[in-house]
């Protein structure tokens, strides 16, 4: 599998940004999105199945941010909304067969990053 990333860009607080994973290749079942902020580790964001389930988020994202995806085209998003300064970092997607898995920063699939800054 492979994935490609794409979207990010300089943004006011209070703005929005959708960023786009598009996927190539073999079918698995989980996507999600994933962070780094500067001087910080990576951490999880939002996760969806391809075949189906109840999206997942971190709370710091819940009700700003909706991860979704167009079967036909191979894509998943990530619609950003009510930017905080906060929420500027490197977005990764990544994916996988087991959702725990992909969950836990341990997919075996990762694209490459898009910047997302937010300014104050």
């Amino acid at each position: 599998v492979q994935l490609q990333a794409f979207g990010g860009g300089l943004v006011q607080a209070g703005g929005s940004l959708r960023l786009s994973c598009a996927a190539s290749g073999r079918t698995v079942s989980t996507y999600a999105w994933f962070r780094q902020a500067p001087g910080k580790e990576r951490e999880f964001v939002a996760v969806c199945n391809w075949t189906g389930g109840a999206p997942y988020y971190t709370d710091s994202v819940k009700g700003r941010f909706t991860i979704s995806r167009d079967d036909a085209k191979n894509m998943m998003y990530l619609q950003m909304s009510s930017l905080k300064p906060e929420d500027t970092a490197v977005y990764y997607c990544s994916a996988g067969r087991d959702r725990g898995t992909v969950m836990g920063g341990k997919g075996p699939y990762w694209g490459q990053g898009t910047l997302v800054t937010v300014s104050s």
